[in-house]
């Protein structure tokens, strides 16, 4: 609370906007530096607002109880986390996540001391903002400041391949599997190894011609020359992910990948991925080893209100707690320090 109160002397006292019309461009940037000021005291500090998952509850709201952030401040609804938690948040994934912390820092400092002792309204923060960093993004403001929309971005299907083999026994290996395994398992050629055996062939072998021994699945002599002939590559797997946009606010995207070893790697795609169709993608990914487990927004960057459909495989563990949960007014009202001293 305190350092919240302090802040306010910059926002809106010296950055004077008028808070009266736009209560975030007060209460929302100064829940911003308030959460800055938070973790340099201590990076452990219990922050109520600034990080994006702290916002997804929010999000997560009805779209009949909630209004756009650049909602006149008469007719805001739900006014904590619309003019303060929200444009906190706003601004603290424009920092991680989009322009990073050097460059936003820069930015955001060229507006405070640009409009220093002035009077600066929302197009002045959005124009100051691009114009220091550079960076264009309309879409950003749109989507964050100017819509209900929200982020769920779900990876609806996995598929791997191996990068393609010049081994002749390798490749008769995964002809031999691609053409048998479906057969293999189908019901009706279970039931019939069962109770079909022995077949006319296997009783008159006479009967049988040149297809009953014929392997459709061994390399010819032209195919293995082919093979040999040709250069080899790198090693690896291709990985092709198809990724929606179920929330409709565009966003980053990013997607982590775990192997078999235990190590890692992430992909991080611009807003602009979503250019061309702003609904979904399929994007194809080459790497050395293969992937056990793919995840998007591995480190809750994009305040993702669905996290259970960026996984896969699927995750299904849900935490079910023994206790009943705490009222809002048990939680406002209790007192830990108090309580400790008691006991």
């Amino acid at each position: 609370m305190i350092i919240h109160e302090v802040g306010h002397n910059f926002f809106p006292m010296i950055i004077n906007s008028d808070e009266r019309q736009w209560t975030w461009m007060d209460e929302g940037l100064n829940t911003f530096v308030q959460y800055l000021a938070e973790q340099e005291w201590d990076i452990h500090y219990p922050a109520r607002r600034g990080p994006a998952y702290r916002i997804v509850d929010y999000m997560r709201s009805p779209a009949m109880n909630m209004v756009p952030i650049m909602t006149n401040s008469e007719s805001i609804l739900q006014f904590g986390n619309n003019a303060y938690g929200k444009p906190a948040t706003a601004l603290n994934i424009l920092r991680e996540t989009v322009l990073g912390r050097e460059l936003f820092d820069y930015a955001f400092k060229t507006y405070c001391e640009r409009w220093a002792f002035k009077h600066p309204a929302p197009a002045d923060l959005f124009r100051t903002m691009e114009d220091a960093s550079g960076v264009d993004l309309d879409w950003f403001w749109r989507g964050w400041f100017y819509t209900t929309e929200f982020t769920d971005q779900s990876l609806d299907k996995v598929r791997i391949a191996a990068v393609p083999t010049l081994d002749p026994a390798t490749l008769e290996a995964q002809r031999r599997y691609e053409g048998t395994h479906d057969q293999a398992r189908h019901i009706g050629q279970t039931r019939n190894e069962a109770t079909l055996r022995p077949t006319i062939v296997d009783n008159t072998p006479a009967a049988s011609d040149f297809y009953n021994s014929y392997d459709r699945y061994a390399l010819s002599a032209s195919d293995k020359k082919a093979l040999e002939a040709m250069e080899a590559g790198p090693t690896g797997y291709l990985h092709e992910l198809s990724i929606s946009n179920k929330g409709g606010l565009i966003m980053p995207v990013i997607v982590g990948f775990t192997f078999e070893d235990g190590t890692t790697h992430v992909e991080r795609y611009p807003a602009e991925i979503w250019i061309k169709h702003e609904e979904s993608f399929v994007k194809t990914v080459y790497l050395p080893k293969k992937a056990v487990k793919i995840e998007l927004d591995p480190y809750l960057e994009t305040a993702d209100t669905d996290t259970y459909n960026n996984v896969w495989p699927a995750d299904v563990n849900v935490h079910l707690e023994a206790l009943p949960e705490r009222s809002r007014w048990e939680s406002w009202r209790s007192n830990p320090m108090r309580d400790a001293q008691r006991n």
